[in-house]
């Protein structure tokens, strides 16, 4: 990494399933799932929820945007806020978008085109003036974004499938674990694989192990798995997302006070938030 050359990830949405606006969610904010993540000059986007509107907003401001969006997969909550992008309506902006959950069912184009088709949405996808290039993987792929970033990826036990991905860049590394359901006592390899020694994972603490059970199935996990893997990694920082839109900041609060106990310097990702690893 050349001196001054950045590395971060910022948080503009960590909500899970649905957004939440009202005066419960302000602290932790109510957008679903949206991340920036910078390496020196690129720009990636991680997934698409509503937080990505602000993010847009943001981009806007700077000129010319050349920037690679990379989706875990294409639930409404990490795809819904794509049609109001901002910076997707304007002309001599760039966007490559990557998807590697979809298995040959389908490209990411037809399911961005099928959300912005009638009567779902009142324009198509060709209402965006910037360049568009849709990209395939297979999950596990590690993909090569020039000589110095390196961005590894793995499955991810979610409903119709999600990636996992592992930036690594200047001798650092962030993770991004989200949309995952655990089996009670048996570690995911996959992701020990993916995040051991990083510096950063953001993981998917949708529940509480005492909610858990009720939610088997739906595909994602808890705050006390995010330390038991973290732990078991050797993960440098946790960072808990995808919070359920049942959890206000009252109960989010109480949740990062009982994981702050368990693992100290565990964070809660609120909107805002930027992590240098």
């Amino acid at each position: 990494m050349s001196p001054g050359a950045e590395f971060f990830v910022r948080i503009w949405g960590a909500r899970g399933s649905i957004a939440c606006p009202g005066p419960e969610f302000v602290r932790y904010g109510g957008n679903t799932a949206c991340l920036e993540i910078r390496c020196g000059n690129r720009v990636f986007i991680l997934d698409a929820g509503t937080g990505l509107r602000n993010l847009g907003l943001m981009l806007d401001k700077s000129g010319p945007v050349d920037a690679d969006i990379l989706f875990t997969h294409s639930h409404l909550d990490h795809l819904g806020g794509l049609p109001f992008f901002t910076s997707a309506f304007k002309k001599g902006n760039v966007f490559r978008v990557w998807s590697g959950h979809l298995g040959g069912r389908a490209s990411m184009r037809d399911v961005v085109a099928r959300l912005m088709s009638s009567p779902l949405f009142p324009v198509p996808l060709e209402i965006f003036q910037a360049e568009l290039e849709f990209n395939d993987f297979v999950s596990g792929d590690t993909l090569a974004f020039g000589p110095d970033i390196s961005v590894r990826t793995t499955s991810l036990n979610h409903p119709q499938g999600a990636v996992g991905y592992r930036f690594d860049y200047g001798g650092k590394s962030i993770c991004y674990i989200t949309d995952t359901e655990h089996r009670p006592g048996e570690p995911d390899q996959n992701i020990l694989e993916l995040v051991q020694d990083a510096d950063v994972m953001i993981y998917d603490a949708c529940y509480t192990d005492e909610e858990f059970p009720k939610f088997v199935g739906w595909g994602h996990s808890t705050w006390q798995e995010g330390i038991r893997l973290a732990d078991a990694a050797g993960v440098k920082k946790l960072v808990l997302f995808h919070h359920d839109p049942s959890h206000t900041d009252e109960k989010m609060d109480e949740i990062l006070h009982q994981a702050d106990e368990r693992r100290p310097g565990t964070i809660a990702a609120y909107e805002g938030l930027k992590i240098t690893p």
